[in-house]
């Protein structure tokens, strides 16, 4: 057995403390929350950090969205920090399959994750692994006019033959179910989404926007199908190609729209455009398909390891704390988002709470968005295609036909 003098023993303790100071002392974070909100998030969430793990000092490297999109690629193969924002489902798909991410599978192990983040888990599963933390999202649903629907005997649909009979009543009474502007096309992206979620299930739409299945598939026609018969039905606002999101709000705040399929982010408009809470309700997309659970529409925000990071010891640190409940409540406070800790608490507004309610206990699986879950090139494709298909159902086999072809082309 060897054996150190005193002396040399200090030494060595003393130069093994130097090293792992100097290994745990500097954090690189690289993100794209330049905005007020998400700024202040992260600031807060930093300081927070830090304050716990005084040994550990971060340095933030903060790009606007659109330098981080053209560059997260080239520092996550050329000079990776140690961690990383990005979006969960299959927009983390390239850099998974390109080796950039690391499997973070014993950070959610070791903190109870599994449970805690039990909603946002397939939205991060890839192969198996677990490929990051989740920390926010916010729902997507049926915002709806609760005064009209009482003045005309509507109950809150809950599956598709209630929908139909609630749209039939509204068109009886002058009303334009659902308000919608599909001028920027993504708007018809959120409706193809719940429309096939509910009709064929999470894991069959995830297939899809990965490009394993054809756009010509019979699963795909029944979707498209269901959405037909929303529109010879007369459910949503005719001009629709001319109209922006924040544009189409105008015929619901009048009263002359009862729906809006939409992000939680129209409530701020419609309340600044003078609908109280009393007059404002929200509800979940109705079941289609009896025998499929039910997917929910949640954008979410994630970080990420960097396959070729350089301090991931602390970097696991990091995305354990970021996961703990008080501090998603926090984060999340300043973002006016819901938390994904299903522990954390929320507002007290009744939009959030709806929504964290309907998300926290969700199993059918968390969609990101058509043109988050879907590579670029076929999102703009796709969205193109829903935006004619609503203006022209007839043309239906002609556009799955050009999408077959753009998912030729792009998933090569």
């Amino acid at each position: 057995m060897l054996k150190f003098s005193k002396p040399l023993a200090s030494a060595m303790a003393a130069s093994t403390l130097l090293a792992s100071v100097a290994f745990a002392g500097e954090l690189v974070i690289n993100t794209d929350t330049s905005d007020p909100a998400p700024k202040a998030a992260f600031e807060a969430l930093i300081a927070g950090f830090e304050a716990e793990n005084p040994d550990v000092k971060v340095t933030w490297n903060l790009f606007d969205h659109e330098g981080y999109k053209t560059s997260i690629r080239n520092f996550l193969t050329a000079d990776a920090p140690d961690l990383a924002n990005w979006y969960a489902g299959n927009r983390m798909l390239p850099y998974v399959n390109a080796g950039l991410f690391e499997p973070v599978d014993d950070v959610w192990e070791e903190n109870g994750l599994n449970e805690s983040l039990a909603s946002a888990k397939g939205s991060m599963t890839i192969d198996g692994k677990l490929w990051g933390v989740p920390y926010t999202y916010y729902q997507w649903g049926v915002y709806y006019r609760k005064d009209i629907f009482e003045a005309n005997g509507i109950d809150v649909p809950t599956n598709w033959d209630e929908f139909i009979a609630a749209g039939a009543k509204l068109t009886d009474a002058g009303v334009t179910p659902i308000t919608i502007g599909t001028k920027y096309l993504w708007t018809a992206g959120g409706v193809f989404d719940y429309l096939n979620l509910r009709t064929n299930g999470y894991d069959f739409h995830m297939a899809l926007t990965k490009g394993e299945v054809a756009w010509t598939d019979d699963r795909v026609r029944a979707t498209m199908a269901n959405w037909k018969q929303l529109i010879d039905a007369g459910f949503f606002l005719e001009n629709h190609a001319a109209y922006s999101w924040q544009e189409a709000l105008a015929p619901m705040v009048q009263g002359d729209a009862a729906m809006y399929v939409m992000g939680n982010f129209a409530v701020a408009p419609l309340r600044e455009a003078g609908l109280t809470d009393d007059q404002l309700g929200f509800f979940q997309f109705p079941v289609i398909n009896p025998d499929v659970p039910l997917a929910e529409e949640a954008p979410t925000d994630t970080i990420h390891i960097p396959a070729n990071a350089k301090n991931k010891e602390d970097a696991k640190k990091f995305l354990a704390y970021l996961a703990r409940a008080d501090v998603q409540t926090a984060i999340n406070d300043t973002l006016g988002q819901l938390p994904i800790n299903k522990d954390s608490q929320v507002g007290d507004d009744k939009f959030l709470q709806a929504g964290y309610s309907m998300l926290s206990s969700t199993t059918g699986g968390i969609a990101q968005f058509f043109d988050r879950d879907a590579p670029a090139e076929m999102a703009k494709v796709g969205m193109e295609g829903f935006q004619e298909f609503m203006v022209k159902p007839e043309r239906l086999d002609a556009i799955l036909e050009r999408l077959e072809k753009t998912r030729a082309r792009v998933y090569k």
